[in-house]
């Protein structure tokens, strides 16, 4: 092999891409690439970290990789997508988005921010503990066969099939109407 030919074989080993198309369905998922202006790559594995997989949206960028220059079979090492990457994190901060804006965020301070629209937990025990928990929200339920508390609740309210036992009156028996619960 000629230096030129062994130069060009190099310089084919690793290519910028341009995701077009994804199969999501495989083991392996595989995409379609552009490669350079008028070439065209199909069925180009799409090596991802143990643990983690994405579907890139068409327009993400890559690394294509083809062992020897040889373009017969190429694999993508890794696909980012500079219209949604995150920008201006801190030093050591980790994350994990969408093109959507749902995002978790590990962050300086041992912090863990989650922004979604919808946060769902499937889970046969589910445990929290925490020196202090809080909850903001418009309304808030649970659905479950029981429920207990090892502490008291304070509560403006208590509402027991629509009757506030704050402002309920009843007769006691055969005598006089009863006051409001006391504190």
């Amino acid at each position: 092999m000629s230096p030129h030919e062994f130069r060009a074989r190099l310089m084919g080993v690793l290519v910028r891409c341009t995701v077009k198309l994804v199969n999501a369905g495989t083991k392996m998922q595989t995409l379609q690439a552009g490669l350079f202006a008028d070439e065209t790559k199909d069925g180009l594995e799409h090596f991802e970290p143990y643990g983690f997989t994405s579907r890139p949206k068409a327009g993400a960028e890559g690394i294509a990789g083809f062992f020897g220059g040889d373009r017969s079979h190429g694999v993508v090492l890794v696909v980012a997508d500079r219209r949604y990457r995150l920008q201006g994190l801190e030093e050591g901060d980790v994350a994990i988005y969408t093109d959507e804006g749902a995002k978790i965020v590990l962050t300086r301070g041992r912090v863990v921010s989650v922004e979604c629209d919808e946060y769902r937990v499937v889970t046969k025990h589910y445990n929290v503990t925490a020196d202090a928990y809080d909850v903001t929200a418009q309304a808030a339920s649970i659905d479950a066969d029981t429920a207990s508390s090892t502490c008291a609740i304070k509560a403006p309210d208590v509402v027991l099939d629509d009757i506030s036992m704050v402002s309920h009156y009843h007769v006691e028996h055969d005598g006089p109407q009863t006051g409001g619960p006391k504190a």
